[in-house]
């Protein structure tokens, strides 16, 4: 007797866990044919405010991890994604059409991804910081610090999905991610971040319209930046315009992203606050005694 197939509906990501969207409505995905594939959550706008305040609280502790830890937990989504490696092929290529080969050649693309951003978080204050030189008896010396909760409008491949993420995150920032394009290959990579020690709160991804969702991210007042990657037209210029009245740092690619190529460090800069610090230095006397 031949058996019904299951259907997945594809929840939310959200605190480390996955919950229903607060308003309880789906989306339907279809495959690369145009056939169903799966049912989404559909966030609404409670779900990104429970988003960012997941953030809010990830971003504290994960802002305070070493940068050495920050690296061995991205280091382990690599190696989750890899042991899963067959999994999100077969999706990939359900969903876009991909050949055996190319699914197969994203899904290692995207490993090596977050290797190379693992490899970025212990090397950030020696790239993006140093001393200074200034004109008096003053030390003078600058460190990145992460910003904070970034809002991210990713593309819908899974390769431009971690090539957004990632530099976020290897900056200690936390991230609420709103994925419209292909939501399934989303959710798929949130189950893997699940097992992948990532505290909770770090990574939050919404399905959803970014159209809908979007302009709630960037009005937010404890969002502290937003990527625009996957957004575009009038809806960027929006969201643009929205952020400006909170004071956001807004990062959109200057071109369309090839990120089929190595990557370089603009991603990695726009989500880092230099701080600098003076300290003075030389024979200073203080009420007669000691000195600096």
């Amino acid at each position: 007797m031949a058996r019904l197939a299951v259907p997945k509906t594809y929840k939310l990501y959200l605190g480390g866990t996955f919950p229903r969207s607060e308003s309880g409505r789906t989306f339907r995905v279809d495959d690369a044919e145009g056939a169903f594939m799966a049912n989404a959550a559909q966030a609404s706008r409670k779900d990104v405010r429970d988003a960012v305040a997941a953030s809010r609280k990830g971003a504290a502790s994960w802002a305070r991890a070493t940068a050495y830890n920050r690296g061995q937990v991205i280091y382990r989504i690599a190696e989750m994604l890899e042991s899963r490696s067959a999994a999100l092929a077969a999706v990939l290529r359900t969903s876009h059409g991909l050949s055996a080969r190319d699914a197969t050649a994203e899904v290692c693309a995207t490993v090596d991804r977050l290797v190379h951003y693992a490899g970025w978080t212990d090397k950030l204050s020696a790239v993006f910081g140093g001393a200074n030189q200034v004109a008096g008896p003053y030390f003078s010396y600058s460190a990145p610090e992460p910003t904070g909760v970034v809002g991210v409008l990713s593309t819908g491949s899974l390769l431009g999905l971690v090539s957004c993420l990632a530099p976020v995150i290897a900056g200690g920032n936390a991230a609420v991610v709103v994925v419209e394009d292909d939501p399934v290959i989303a959710i798929e990579l949130a189950e893997g971040l699940a097992t992948a020690d990532v505290p909770a709160g770090v990574i939050n991804i919404l399905t959803g319209f970014q159209a809908e969702l979007g302009p709630h991210l960037a009005a937010h007042f404890d969002v502290n930046a937003l990527d625009l990657t996957g957004a575009t037209g009038d809806l960027r210029v929006e969201l643009e315009r929205t952020a400006a009245e909170s004071i956001k740092r807004v990062y959109v690619p200057r071109r369309t992203p090839d990120f089929t190529r190595p990557p370089g460090t603009a991603r990695l800069r726009a989500f880092l606050e230099i701080k600098t610090v003076w300290h003075p230095v030389g024979a200073v006397s203080l009420n007669g005694g000691g000195s600096y």
